[in-house]
């Protein structure tokens, strides 16, 4: 073979590998995309987990939206704008949520807004310099505002609500236990089912459940071993006992129970009234020590 035919060949073997190269390093880099979750778990150092959306931002509940219904309308929509999502879908869920946990509620615009555990979702979007701005990703301060607004977390094991106290005699009831209207601001286990306390229960010691627990579905002990509660709270103040074999949750001493006839129903607070008013008292921030 010439000479230069040789050189030919050796700039053509040359020429394909480096095409060659070339193709393969294009293919290497090219981005994959990832589609982002409409609502994942974020994480804070003083908060734990909580929901946030497919942008990163916190995602809230109201202690007033115990009932099923939205009670944040009108100008307080502007300050908590709620979160709307139509046709969520397990697959649209980051790690560590359940899709049962979820659903919408119809808003009076007739828009869904997202619910998790029964509580309607809001964002939070605080007036600066005259304007409402939807806090940035990553932000928690709406967590706590007015001692009714809680970032959503998916392990509470407490709730706080505020609303009207209804006996099972239907009579409406101030937080004195006295016939009127009012709200009460009480706490719920973290579905918003209404938790109680007995006034002949003695200072961590259970003196109601029977030991073969015959008497459990009248009032249900609550039964869990967790605590985790809004940030408002002393968690110091909870505590876990046994009672025969089963842990039950207490506060400043008092175990806490449901009633069975509220049904688990949200809202419900029937057990107020029930023998008679004060004998099952809810349990509030200040409920005094238990001796």
């Amino acid at each position: 073979m010439k000479l230069k035919q040789i050189k030919l060949a050796m700039v053509a073997v040359a020429t394909t590998f480096f095409v060659s190269c070339s193709s393969d390093n294009n293919n290497d880099t090219t981005p994959t995309t990832e589609t982002k979750k409409e609502v994942s778990l974020s994480t804070s150092t003083t908060l734990g987990s909580y929901l946030s959306d497919k942008d990163g931002k916190s995602l809230y509940f109201f202690s007033t939206d115990a009932q099923d219904k939205v009670t944040c309308t009108g100008g307080c929509e502007l300050v908590w704008p709620p979160f709307y999502l139509d046709n969520l879908t397990a697959d649209k869920l980051g790690t560590g949520l359940t899709f049962s946990d979820f659903a919408t509620i119809t808003t009076a615009s007739g828009k869904k807004q997202v619910t998790y555990k029964g509580w309607p979702l809001y964002y939070y979007a605080p007036n600066v310099n005259g304007t409402n701005t939807t806090e940035a990703a990553g932000k928690t301060t709406g967590d706590g505002v007015g001692g009714v607004w809680f970032i959503a977390k998916p392990d509470y094991s407490i709730m706080i609500v505020r609303s009207q106290l209804v006996g099972h005699d239907t009579k409406n009831y101030k937080s004195d236990y006295t016939v009127g209207d009012g709200l009460t601001t009480y706490f719920t286990d973290a579905k918003g089912i209404t938790l109680y306390t007995f006034k002949n229960d003695n200072f961590k010691k259970n003196n109601f459940t029977k030991a073969d627990f015959s008497n459990n579905g009248v009032w249900p002990i609550y039964e869990t071993d967790k605590i985790v509660v809004p940030s408002v709270l002393d968690k110091s103040k909870f505590s876990v006992i046994t009672v025969f074999g089963k842990s039950q949750l207490t506060y400043n001493g008092w175990p806490l129970y449901y009633f069975g006839q509220d049904a688990s129903v949200r809202g419900s607070n029937k057990g107020i009234s029930f023998p008679a008013p004060g004998v099952w008292p809810v349990p509030v921030k200040d409920s005094p020590l238990a001796i």
